[in-house]
């Protein structure tokens, strides 16, 4: 078995620029599992699926998988049961489904791959015989330019019931390759392609650079014979027992270490010293039981001037045990109401100072979190808290909301920024078991709030937000110009009356705009399949549907 560290040296020793393609297959490749569970999973949870229907399609996938019905045709079969059904909803669903579970299901060294490829300047696509809806939105965070998929014919913004030719599996793959050769002009004879199933032996033996990544048992043994690399991963997936069992044992560690205090506490009667034990106890237990490690940079700026507010990006919950792990002591910390109301473990916190707000209502959030300004300023703590406000579910960065900026100007103590790497590789946003993982962290200078005013709070919140993106890699937030704030203050100057009629007319304007773009949307028709998306968020729609599917998507590799 290849190691991920010689996976990425192959790619760092290859030429730069694209005429080096680097393709991936979707399904068991870059993520682990299949998108086509999770949407035939939603429509039997919506009951779009009728008992009939579900027959027919198990039945056909079943042939697929047998060797006794070719994939076009199991495609033509499940194709039908969509005639008549919106495109529109089927985007939203995709989107949606994303967000709520494929993106905890991508392969953080996947994503280490593709990234290594887009630093060299290569090629980067998906060709999957998955269709667009489980594959582009995949595809628009690991910011994959090119996405050839089978497409389902569309007339009139409505599913035909019919597979546009020729799909893209087996042949089709190959031929999808030789389009983005054309279109980029990328030299397969040179190029890399991922794959886990022996379906796509043919685009493996057309490429120079074949790579067997998580291979089913047909495809590691030609990966053998051949000496092609070959890697699995186990970062996602089934998680084991002993995994599920270090999990609970470290969210319950929270509690044991809290208890454990409490002889300190008893028998010095300092509450301070006795948090302060139990917030190191806590981060080390915790961290031992996941099999946590944290590469830091900066980290004598965790230090240098305290109290302060520490702002982090929050991408998981492990993000609790790593900021634990860094700041130790004398912390003060801001969660979400939800997190009240968790048994016992709800009590815990609250009892270690954690402040609850609801984030739905930001004038009580502000409200409720005025014992922290006493907390700083009084007691010389300092704060910790996430300003994008949830977890985000991939490493891009969500805007910042302005509490953590508000409490530091109030308490008169510097920001510092803690930027996490990659906390998603141990648990993303949705998933309750722990991988062990290390993480890279950035702990920035501290930044005065001394000179700050109310009225420059956006410039400010703009600024530390770009350092964020700058060290994430991730494209800065444009300053605002000197015509666009002088525009912002004469709004802000008009009279309440003239604002409305303003707004009313524009309101008329966009309405009009909206009827004119549906109607012509609707003269559309899709091309040929497989197509290339030189940019899947052009290929959103305006608007989308929120009727039910009726029936399922189905999609392979």
């Amino acid at each position: 078995m290849t190691t991920i560290d010689q996976l990425l040296k192959d790619i760092n020793d290859a030429p730069d620029g694209p005429s080096i393609a680097a393709i991936f297959d979707f399904d068991g490749t870059i993520i682990a599992g299949y998108s086509a569970t999770v949407f035939i999973r939603e429509q039997l949870r919506r009951g779009d699926i009728s008992p009939r229907q579900l027959v027919e399609l198990s039945a056909a996938m079943t042939g697929f998988g047998m060797g006794r019905m070719g994939f076009s045709a199991m495609m033509a079969v499940t194709a039908q049961f969509m005639r008549g059904v919106e495109e529109a909803t089927y985007e939203e669903i995709g989107a949606r489904l994303y967000d709520k579970q494929i993106a905890r299901m991508i392969y953080p060294e996947s994503r280490a791959l593709i990234e290594a490829h887009q630093r060299k300047g290569h090629s980067v696509a998906v060709i999957s015989s998955a269709t667009p809806y489980q594959v582009k939105y995949a595809a628009e965070d690991l910011g994959i330019e090119h996405v050839l998929c089978t497409e389902l014919e569309v007339k009139k913004g409505r599913f035909t019931g019919s597979v546009l030719s020729p799909t893209c599996f087996g042949q089709g793959k190959v031929d999808a390759a030789e389009m983005l050769a054309k279109a980029t002009g990328a030299e397969l004879d040179a190029s890399f392609f991922y794959s886990d199933s022996s379906d796509d032996l043919l685009l493996l033996e057309r490429v120079g650079l074949p790579r067997a990544l998580n291979p089913n048992a047909r495809l590691a043994g030609i990966a053998n014979d051949r000496n092609w690399p070959s890697a699995r991963f186990g970062s996602r997936g089934r998680a084991t027992m002993s995994q599920w069992l270090r999990s609970v044992a470290a969210t319950a560690s929270v509690v044991s270490a809290y208890a454990a205090g409490l002889p300190i506490y008893a028998l010095t009667g300092s509450r301070r010293d006795s948090l302060n034990f139990s917030f190191s106890l806590f981060a080390d237990t915790a961290s031992a039981l996941i099999g946590l490690h944290l590469n830091i940079k900066g980290q004598k700026n965790l230090w240098d001037q305290r109290p302060a507010v520490f702002i982090f990006n929050h991408q998981s919950k492990a993000d609790v045990v790593i900021i634990a792990s860094l700041l130790r002591r004398d912390i003060a910390s801001v969660g979400k109401q939800e997190i009240k109301k968790l048994p016992i473990i709800g009590k815990v916190l609250e009892l270690g100072g954690v402040v609850f707000i609801d984030r739905s209502n930001s004038k009580n959030a502000i409200e409720a979190m005025t014992p922290l300004v006493d907390a700083m300023r009084e007691e010389g703590k300092s704060v910790a808290l996430a300003p994008e406000g949830t977890r985000s579910t991939s490493a891009k960065l969500l805007p910042f909301k302005k509490g953590a900026f508000h409490l530091a100007m109030q308490a008169g103590v510097p920001i510092v920024p803690i930027v996490i790497h990659n906390a998603g590789d141990v648990a993303p946003k949705g998933e309750f078991v722990f991988r062990p993982a290390s993480v890279d962290v950035e702990v920035l200078e501290p930044i005065s709030t001394e000179d700050w005013k109310v009225e420059d709070l956006d410039d400010h919140v703009r600024s530390v937000r770009n350092l964020f993106l700058k060290a994430l890699g991730q494209a800065l937030e444009p300053e605002a110009t000197a015509t666009n704030k002088k525009t912002q203050a004469k709004t802000k100057a008009k009279p309440a009356a003239k604002t409305k009629t303003k707004t009313k007319t524009k309101t008329k304007t966009k309405t009009k705009a909206k009827a004119k773009a549906k109607a012509k949307s609707k003269t559309t028709t899709k091309g040929a399949a497989p197509k290339s998306s030189a940019s899947p968020k052009a290929a959103k729609p305006a608007a989308r549907s929120k009727a039910k599917p009726k029936n399922a998507v189905s999609g392979g590799k």
